[in-house]
């Protein structure tokens, strides 16, 4: 069987795609807090991004492309539970590997506060925290994910920081996932 260039390259961007799901499966956990969301998320933005693939400009980081794509597909999915008035699950806890049994729960139990202090940010800051702490874009490559000025998400990021930092600082009974609307209103998430 022979292969044309188009063949070749399609093959080539599918496998870079496969080698990004890792990266996409940790940004749509942070957006969602759930592992079966982000996993439902991956496969979602794939099935949106495979058949379009003429779409995707050679040049331009597909990582970005795929960024953009789950978070379209992720506030789309905020916008329909708002209309029929779902709430988000509980933060679910990974396994996390260390050296002794008290290491590995005080990890994961700080992995878990920090998971629910990133869901309860708005999702205007949420978005690019996640962007540019946890999946290392600069800054100008998260404000074209987000479509939004860098001089915004730079914003953005600043506020989500100092939001996240005042809630890390508060004792754990003060931070719990139905606590949002209460604390919104207080000024606590800026």
């Amino acid at each position: 069987m022979v292969m044309n260039n188009r063949d070749q390259t399609n093959d080539q961007l599918t496998q870079a795609m496969v080698a990004l799901q890792p990266r996409l499966r940790r940004f749509a956990y942070g957006l969602s807090g759930s592992l079966d969301e982000a996993d439902e998320l991956v496969q979602c933005t794939y099935e949106r991004a495979l058949p379009r693939l003429g779409q995707w400009q050679a040049g331009t980081r597909l990582d970005s492309w795929l960024y953009r794509i789950l978070q379209t597909i992720w506030l789309n999915q905020l916008r329909a539970r708002r209309v029929r008035g779902e709430h988000l699950p509980h933060v679910e806890s990974d396994e996390q590997g260390s050296d002794s049994q008290q290491r590995q729960t005080e990890a994961r139990m700080m992995l878990d506060r920090v998971r629910l202090c990133i869901q309860l940010l708005p999702e205007e800051q949420r978005a690019p925290l996640l962007l540019v702490s946890v999946e290392g874009l600069s800054y100008k490559e998260a404000a074209e994910v987000l479509e939004i000025p860098q001089g915004t998400l730079t914003s953005r990021l600043s506020r989500g920081r100092l939001a996240l930092q005042v809630l890390m600082d508060k004792p754990s009974a003060a931070v719990q996932p139905n606590g949002l609307k209460s604390q919104a209103g207080s000024g606590v998430l800026i």
